[in-house]
């Protein structure tokens, strides 16, 4: 095998893959990228066993070959030669040669027969996707996805298709956050996967907000999301997400809306003094009017005072202020909607001129 190409044509396929290797493996191959030089290419192929992700550039070849090399080692070299510098690899015997310029590297190295890959994710459902829009969902909902919940299931992010509409569904079992996103998803029946939380945050990493479409591929135990020069391969989470749709309240008359800013920068005054593991705040709705308060063991207090657009019955209700900053956060609009039943149901927090997001917080008792 022999390479040679400018540092920026390796360093940026090796940029995008490397975020999967992780510092501490159960295999020393899994700490190493998968460097294969063909007709097409050169393509780099990182692992984890969960998440793989396979990048290409298409210059560079002198002599094919394959070959796995330590990723974090390579990424330094590569990050610290001289910008424009050419690189030549080349292999003698079970070690790696490179060279740039003045400088002169040699790698371990380990076989490519012994590196996992995932080729073949069995029979898929594919669909094309605009780029914007997918990382645009993710973005909007992953927020609420559980950390390390002994319900593994609540441990990533719902997909669900259906015909006409892709929606992303993630929830910690406090909080739901759902969005919608229409198009010409073929799904001739509704279908479900569950995308693991490394997946769903390389997928945010790669997506950007160029016009490209994007492939996505669902299998029977993996997603794959095929982007120009890149190529993501993620395991699915096997079990059943609870039925969310059940806990998304149907509200009829106590409906506030308020400008989203004053809102937020009340909440995050209020949060200062409520106590700092639960973040407590009471909202007291009355005509016209949202009082916000806060307090923690050392007996200190805030209140907030808000003009709001609210008809119904008063009512007190207390939320986790964080769960209700991370919706707000997500919202774009400049107004918000809160849905309310009473004292004791979650609570439906939603742009009023956008219904495609909803996000549900449950109620806390104070």
């Amino acid at each position: 095998m022999k390479i040679k190409l400018q540092r920026e044509a390796l360093l940026r396929p090796l940029q995008s893959v490397i975020g999967v290797v992780e510092r501490r493996q159960t295999l020393p191959v899994l700490g190493n990228v998968l460097l294969v030089a063909d007709e097409q290419g050169i393509a780099l192929t990182a692992t984890d066993l969960e998440v793989e992700l396979v990048a290409r550039t298409s210059t560079g070849v002198e002599e094919p070959g394959q070959i796995t090399l330590p990723a974090r080692k390579l990424m330094d070299i590569m990050r610290n030669l001289p910008e424009g510098a050419e690189v030549s690899m080349s292999l003698d015997g079970d070690r790696a040669v490179i060279t740039a310029e003045r400088s002169r590297f040699t790698l371990a190295t380990l076989p490519a027969t012994e590196f996992p890959t995932v080729e073949d994710i069995g029979e898929t459902r594919p669909l094309l996707l605009p780029q914007p829009e997918l990382r645009r969902l993710i973005e909007k909902t992953h927020f609420s996805m559980a950390l390390q919940d002994v319900r593994y299931y609540l441990n990533g992010l719902l997909l669900e298709l259906e015909p006409g509409r892709l929606r992303a569904v993630a929830t910690d079992g406090h909080r739901l956050a759902l969005g919608e996103l229409e198009g010409d998803v073929a799904a001739e029946e509704p279908s479900q996967v569950i995308v693991p939380r490394k997946g769903v945050q390389e997928l945010l990493r790669l997506l950007d907000d160029t016009d490209e479409q994007v492939r996505v591929e669902l299998g029977g135990n993996h997603i794959r999301v095929t982007l120009p020069e890149l190529r993501f391969t993620s395991k699915l989470i096997d079990g059943r997400f609870p039925d969310y749709q059940r806990v998304i309240p149907t509200v009829e008359d106590r409906i506030m809306q308020t400008d989203r800013e004053p809102l937020r920068q009340a909440l995050v005054r209020a949060s200062i003094l409520s106590n700092e593991k639960y973040r407590g705040v009471r909202f007291m709705l009355e005509a016209e009017q949202l009082r916000i308060q806060s307090n923690n063991p050392e007996q200190e207090q805030a209140d907030e005072e808000l003009g709001v657009d609210y008809q119904a019955e008063g009512m007190e209700i207390g939320f986790n202020a964080s769960y209700l900053l991370d919706a707000l956060n997500a919202i774009d609009g400049d107004r918000i909607q809160m849905g309310l039943v009473d004292s004791n149901s979650s609570t439906v927090v939603e742009d009023p001129d956008d219904g495609r997001y909803r996000y549900v917080v449950m109620p806390m008792r104070l």
